[in-house]
């Protein structure tokens, strides 16, 4: 029952979030924008550190040799992971127009959706790998930890939705399918979670190294785009103040929770 909970609670956050759209007539103010996307790249960036790094850390005690060799090679794996995915896939930054990977011929509102679509990759693979570890029973990691971690990643999708599906209702796409391309944004989350799961026979034992490697590719996504987007055309430090208070509400839920 956690286990399923846990799988859905950030996908339930994305839906949340774009289903702004029905409740609002116009997008976030540019300031609150940048307070919410700088409040999720904080939040990603507790949960790397509090519910992935040290787990890893901690796990690697007992497999002897270094115990930082896991968390650093798992660590650097996913962040050239997501290089090389930000090469290839066809997107558009939140503060940018210009498309970035692979030219296709793809719609705007297609391109932004592909932009959360993939920062969303290493935030389901994160839950996944933390659930696949409460699971198997003799990692370290509870349910109660994967669950945590699961309500602080909703916590960050909620925004991402709305600043997906509120600006495409704004450029006259109907509400419906402006919250049908901010919910299916989400979709990657509990796809990967499952899947992750299914092959926790094969995933525990290499558990240290892909809990560093969904660590590495949510800090490439908040270096590289979410706080770029939080910083730009903003007078005031607002970005900075949302990262501030994103990193302590993750930190104490994994305190508290964790």
């Amino acid at each position: 029952m956690f286990a399923i909970l846990s799988i859905l609670i950030p996908f339930i956050g994305t839906m949340s979030g774009s289903a702004m759209v029905f409740l609002m007539k116009n997008s976030f103010d540019g300031r609150a924008e940048k307070l919410l996307l700088g409040f999720a790249s904080g939040v990603m960036l507790a949960a790397s550190v509090w519910s992935l790094l040290i787990p890893s850390v901690d796990m690697s005690v007992y497999m002897g040799g270094y115990k930082w060799i896991p968390a650093a090679a798992g660590f650097l794996a996913g962040i050239f992971f997501l290089t090389g995915l930000d090469k290839i896939v066809p997107h558009l930054r939140l503060d940018n127009n210009t498309p970035e990977g692979l030219r296709f011929k793809i719609k705007k509102s297609t391109m932004l959706a592909l932009a959360v679509t993939f920062h969303n990759i290493p935030e389901g693979m994160a839950v996944g790998v933390a659930v696949a570890g409460a699971l198997s029973g003799n990692t370290g990691i509870t349910m109660a930890g994967a669950l945590t971690l699961a309500s602080g990643i909703a916590i960050q999708n909620f925004p991402e939705g709305a600043i997906i599906s509120m600006p495409l209702k704004n450029e006259g796409m109907p509400k419906l399918k402006a919250f049908t391309y901010g919910t299916l944004s989400g979709i990657v989350e509990p796809a990967g979670a499952f899947i992750t799961i299914a092959l926790t026979g094969l995933i525990v034992p290499a558990l240290p190294y892909l809990l560093a490697f969904a660590a590495g590719a949510m800090v490439y996504v908040v270096v590289e785009e979410l706080i770029p987007a939080a910083q730009s055309d903003c007078s005031f430090n607002l970005g900075t103040i949302g990262v501030a208070l994103g990193f302590v509400v993750m930190m104490v839920l994994d305190i508290n929770f964790g």
